[in-house]
């Protein structure tokens, strides 16, 4: 219990005085307040600092962990039975053949010596113009070959090119492509339909707008092929495969122009490859990418040189896409596509000088042709020649009846250069029945 006298002392200590408060002038005021935002600053800066840091040490980390990739794939790659590639001369172009594998005869184990090429592209770069011309060959197209049997022992002279492979290996294929384009190759590259479903898969797949029904059915390859008109599918690598290699519906109908409107869809499909590519998020895609390629892709190239070339190819934004052009021929009552020189001298002389046909990328645009007329095969024929200068995209359907053949297009530069390349005067910048071309061209009667 508390005396009198501790009550006291408590009175006393609560009565004492506290030191009257200091108060700030108002510079001292404004001085303090620089101070604490000077620190803020401070703070801020830190955080920055250690944020970039991070970012930094990401992007060490994520081309640390490619460049170990990049050297496992250099080591890894693939190349059993293929021949030694030319190292081409200093400024002299590069001539790279990619070709895409059949599965062979389904019925007959270890079948590799009898597949055929399905896919024949030419991979033309020059590194002192920096142009890229990639050139594919129909697979109809006529060969003759030495000392060449069919299955009951007659001698067959002329083939289809797609026949080279089965025939005399990677060596006759070469030989057959050098003397249609007169170039040399320096190397190979082989994709079978697996590798090509690994690759495309590992970059999570390609948009792509399907601009007619394809329905086909081939029990024998176990290939199904259905896509709706009007459609924009995400295709994976097995939904990818069917889209480039479809031709035709079981019905019969599908490209009048048969393999040539094949590769127009591929060249189309490689267009949407190469623009996922060159996405920078592509870099987190590159362990997938090259183990698909280190595990399925034989070629007589090093890995070094794969990676060297397909930058400068993939980056390269004016690539040029053709088709080597030519006129058909019954032979054996099969129909071939003899190449004429004449019809591919623009091709050549790129392929020759090192200089992309046209300085107009025409590879990037969707360009839709309609024939108005009662000619068949008008809208065909009209693509082939898109095709010869670039075009990689063309689209063919019936229109209605119409005497002036047009051009519409909402780009006043790509209608200029339309007008140029096919000589139809007459234009509109109405395209909106057909949003998903960047122009449509309908060929009228007097079109010849």
């Amino acid at each position: 219990m508390a005396t009198h006298k501790d009550d006291k002392k408590s009175d006393n200590v609560a009565k004492k005085k506290r030191p009257n408060a200091h108060v700030l002038s108002k510079a001292e005021r404004v001085k303090m307040e620089k101070r604490k935002e000077a620190r803020r600053k401070a703070k801020k800066k830190a955080q920055r600092k250690r944020a970039v840091a991070s970012f930094v040490i990401l992007i060490f980390l994520l081309i640390a962990f490619a460049a170990i990739y990049a050297l496992s794939f250099i080591f890894g790659l693939k190349t059993d039975n293929l021949g030694g590639g030319k190292q081409p001369a200093k400024n002299e172009s590069l001539n790279i053949l990619v070709v895409g594998m059949d599965i062979g005869d389904v019925d007959q184990e270890g079948n590799v010596g009898i597949r055929r090429t399905d896919t024949i592209m030419v991979f033309n770069y020059n590194p002192v113009t920096d142009a890229v011309n990639i050139v594919s060959i129909p697979r109809d197209t006529l060969i003759e070959v030495e000392d060449a049997y069919d299955s009951d022992g007659n001698y067959i002279p002329y083939w289809k090119i797609n026949a080279a492979y089965a025939l005399g290996g990677e060596d006759e294929l070469v030989m057959q492509v050098e003397n249609l384009l007169e170039i040399n190759i320096n190397y190979i590259v082989e994709i079978d339909y697996q590798a090509f479903r690994s690759i495309i898969d590992a970059i999570g797949g390609i948009e792509m707008y399907i601009d007619r029904n394809m329905d086909y059915d081939d029990d024998a390859q176990d290939l199904h092929i259905h896509f709706t008109e009007g459609d924009t599918v995400l295709l994976d690598g097995k939904k990818a495969e069917e889209f480039i290699r479809w031709r035709k519906n079981n019905d019969g109908s599908g490209f009048v122009d048969g393999d040539l409107g094949r590769i127009s869809n591929q060249q189309r499909f490689m267009q949407a490859l190469f623009k996922k590519l060159m996405n920078p998020l592509i870099l987190l895609d590159v362990p997938d990418v090259m183990n698909a390629v280190k595990s399925n892709v034989v070629t007589n190239m090093s890995g070094s040189q794969i990676l060297k070339y397909a930058l400068k190819i993939v980056n390269n934004s004016g690539i040029s896409m053709h088709t080597l052009q030519g006129y058909d021929e019954e032979i054996y009552g099969q129909s071939f596509l003899v190449v004429e020189k004449s019809y591919n001298a623009d091709i050549l002389d790129a392929l020759q000088s090192g200089v992309a046909i046209s300085s107009v990328d025409r590879t990037s645009y969707n360009i839709l042709v309609l024939n108005g007329t009662n000619t068949n095969g008008l809208a065909g024929s009209f693509r082939s020649d898109l095709q010869e200068i670039g075009y990689a995209n063309v689209t063919i359907d019936n229109g209605e009846a119409t005497n002036k053949s047009i051009i519409i297009c909402k780009d006043s530069e790509l209608r200029e250069i339309l007008k140029s390349d096919t000589g139809i005067s007459k234009t509109s910048k109405d395209a909106s029945d057909y949003p998903e071309y960047d122009a449509i061209i309908i060929l009228g009667e007097d079109y010849n």
